[in-house]
């Protein structure tokens, strides 16, 4: 690594070598450093791509410090069969400007996700917990409110708990659901800004608001985002998809492994996925578990109740 500065090697290396064992336990390689050479054991493409990872990590130690969640995300940046790809091949990621913030797309489902949005009125984003569904359509929402190609964002979702009650809570109905729409407002904080984004609820520019306020109301030129869609009916994601009107963009997301509804009650997502499969100008996006950008244990839980389901369900129960 040149040059050689024990600073910026130290922030690489991480505390007692910690990014070093990081890298080592995703690529199943070895790493041994002195100064500023490093040894890389290990089959050939996976040490190739511990290369290529360690001199972009050393790059960014120039500004950034480099933690563990550095590394998770930049292992993130693309599938493990990507980044043992050429990067001259890769392709440039897509990025969502803000006024506060840069958001670039992490792996090719969330490339995929992006150009989806913003090439199609109605889409999909289905996956796990931590794959980005929810922030990511915030993040094109908030861009196109700034561009002016929509008037207004419209974010709902579903008023139904896990495994609580909504009446054991104090207040009236929006102040019941208000705590279920939290990550909404904690995405639109952060692109916007507190003050921005309350200036433009007051002014009804934005409004977050539970799945049964949809009713009755057509959407023109809006950006609408319905989250945690697997706890939508059948009859509730129907009347949700035919308030789009003209000039509006749709993004619904949801988990269809975390399903809160009572066990009689069939998702709508999951029925909504069958019904509309091969619709022209709807697009589908789907996450796994390798796609999860919270922390490492988040993406290894994932995918240990996938396996699990799958040994359940057996061959014969898909």
């Amino acid at each position: 690594m040149e040059p050689a500065d024990n600073g910026r090697l130290a922030n690489l290396c991480g505390q007692y070598d910690e990014n070093l064992k990081q890298i080592e336990k995703r690529l199943g390689v070895e790493i041994a450093s002195r100064g500023n050479r490093f040894r890389i054991v290990g089959s050939t493409q996976p040490a190739e791509t511990a290369s290529r990872l360690l001199h972009h990590l050393f790059n960014a130690t120039t500004s950034e410090t480099i933690t563990p969640e550095h590394v998770h995300l930049s292992l993130q940046d693309a599938s493990l069969e990507e980044l043992l790809a050429d990067e001259s091949q890769a392709e440039v990621p897509v990025t969502i400007r803000t006024r506060r913030a840069v958001i670039k797309a992490r792996g090719a489902n969330q490339q995929r996700y992006l150009k989806n949005i913003l090439s199609h009125d109605i889409n999909f984003g289905i996956g796990p917990a931590g794959t980005g569904k929810t922030y990511l359509a915030v993040a094109c929402a908030v861009a196109a409110l700034e561009e002016e190609s929509v008037k207004r964002l419209i974010l709902t979702r579903p008023a139904v708990e896990a495994g609580e009650r909504l009446g054991f809570l104090p207040g009236d109905l929006a102040q019941k659901v208000d705590p279920y729409l939290r990550p909404l407002y904690d995405a639109l904080f952060e692109m916007l800004g507190f003050d921005r984004v309350s200036k433009l609820m007051e002014r009804n520019v934005i409004e977050v608001a539970p799945l049964a306020f949809m009713r009755g109301r057509t959407l023109n030129d809006s950006f609408i985002i319905l989250d945690e869609a697997q706890n939508t009916t059948t009859e509730q994601i129907k009347m949700f998809l035919t308030r789009v009107g003209f000039g509006s963009t749709a993004v619904v997301t949801g988990d269809v492994t975390q399903i809160d509804l009572p066990r009689e009650r069939p998702s709508g997502l999951k029925h909504v996925l069958e019904v509309l499969d091969g619709v022209e100008g709807i697009s589908f996006t789907y996450f796994d578990a390798r796609d999860v950008v919270r922390h490492p244990l988040v993406q290894r839980i994932v995918s240990a109740y996938e396996a699990h389901e799958r040994r359940t369900r057996g061959p014969a129960g898909a």
